[in-house]
């Protein structure tokens, strides 16, 4: 059977054309990964694939197979917070919070590539990802607060 990396650890991966999202949440119980619009459309899936984002929910196991993969779950380290994760409490910058998973892998891949980005380039990078309750203002203060903290990706994405 085939192995799959996930968060740092391997998993052995069901048969490749398993929908990735499902693997996630129901295989793996990571279910920080949400369900939105089952399209790629909406960001709600994003994880990162080698330190890129991928909507989940449009792609297979097989796609990923020798990547590795970070979920939400992954950007934690040793029980402490991801400056990402603190700067959007400390911004207030979830509502609802069930896109926040998303826009935080997305912006972690972004910090990864451009250490402090400013306002367009934060927008240019999570604009294909929705936020239904309209905190967008606050989603990017958190973005550029946590760029100005040093954040970065974590080490396997």
């Amino acid at each position: 059977m085939t192995t799959i990396e996930v968060n740092g650890r391997s998993y052995d991966a069901p048969e490749p054309g398993r929908n990735l999202l499902s693997f996630l949440r129901l295989d793996l119980g990571l279910t920080g990964t949400k369900y939105g619009c089952g399209e790629g459309l909406c960001g709600a899936c994003t994880v990162l694939v080698d330190g890129q984002p991928l909507r989940s929910c449009q792609s297979t196991v097989g796609a990923v197979v020798g990547g590795a993969i970070t979920t939400i779950e992954g950007l934690a380290r040793a029980g402490e917070l991801h400056p990402l994760q603190r700067a959007f409490i400390e911004e207030q910058a979830m509502q609802c919070g069930y896109c926040i998973p998303g826009f935080l892998v997305t912006a972690a891949a972004l910090l990864a590539r451009v250490r402090q980005p400013d306002e367009g380039q934060v927008r240019e990078a999570l604009a294909l990802n929705i936020c239904r309750c309209g905190t967008y203002q606050r989603i990017v203060r958190a973005v550029l607060a946590a760029s100005r903290s040093g954040a970065e990706a974590p080490a396997d994405a």
